[in-house]
């Protein structure tokens, strides 16, 4: 019986001279249906409202009033013990030889220490876990993901970045590769894949192994696998890994 039908007067089959179940009966039972059952014989809409009720809304409206009630006291009791920052503590980095003296908080990372404080943007922030090679920098020589060092750490280090390289005007010889190779398209990874591309020629004229090396005890070779897998850290979403491994090779004198 619908409500229409009850706005015209009519009666609900369920009242005619029946008492149907109470809503506590329903809901108990295992039902989904509850009605008021205050009439006795006919009765006309005041006296006999049908109305469905499920166990699921029943649960989910009860949690959501409680949570809107204990909300406002569970943010109030959360801002009042919330720890205060930690000092600021002094750190001295020199950046592409020049010695920048810096107050920091303790857990700002090289990273944003570099692009946030010192302005030098070049470095990029890509996946921020050290999983993109975006942020590759080199401290003391060595590549380093600076996403996940923190600045701290790096109190009277030496740190190279891209800015660091080499200039518009005379570019370092493994920039000039990657222009005339096309070593690039987007451009963002490109910062971290110059300076990861320079470390590792050092590594490998430093006689560092790798993975794919076959002799541990042999000095490594410049070669095309060779350089793949010591750059595999750094990820070009563009896709211009040959074209990388094209402009390694010259810097490198070798065949990619």
């Amino acid at each position: 019986m619908g409500l229409r039908a009850l706005r015209k007067g009519q009666v609900s089959q369920r009242c005619r001279g029946q008492h149907t179940p109470s809503l506590a009966t329903g809901i108990a039972s295992g039902g989904r249906t509850g009605v008021w059952t205050g009439c006795k014989g006919a009765g006309t809409l005041a006296d006999s409202i049908e109305f469905t009720v499920s166990r699921r809304g029943m649960i989910v409206g009860g949690a959501a009033t409680a949570m809107a009630a204990s909300a406002p006291a569970e943010a109030q009791t959360r801002k009042s013990t919330m720890p205060a920052d930690p000092p600021a503590m002094p750190v001295t980095l020199k950046v592409n030889g020049k010695a920048h003296a810096l107050s920091l908080d303790p857990r700002t990372t090289l990273l944003d220490t570099l692009r946030e404080h010192l302005h030098l943007t070049g470095t990029k922030k890509g996946c921020d876990h050290g999983q993109c090679g975006a942020c590759t920098v080199l401290v003391n020589g060595q590549r380093i993901n600076s996403c996940l060092s923190l600045a701290l750490q790096h109190d009277g280090d030496s740190i190279t970045t891209i800015e660091g390289l080499g200039t518009p005007d005379k570019l370092h010889p493994m920039q000039a590769a990657f222009v005339r190779h096309d070593g690039y398209q987007c451009g963002y990874c490109t910062p971290g894949q110059i300076c990861s591309a320079v470390a590792v020629l050092d590594e490998i004229k430093r006689g560092v192994p790798s993975h794919v090396q076959a002799d541990l005890n042999a000095r490594p070779q410049a070669s095309g696998i060779e350089m793949r897998e010591r750059m595999s850290g750094n990820i070009c979403r563009c896709g211009a890994y040959s074209n990388i491994a094209d402009a390694m090779a010259e810097v490198a004198g070798a065949k990619a």
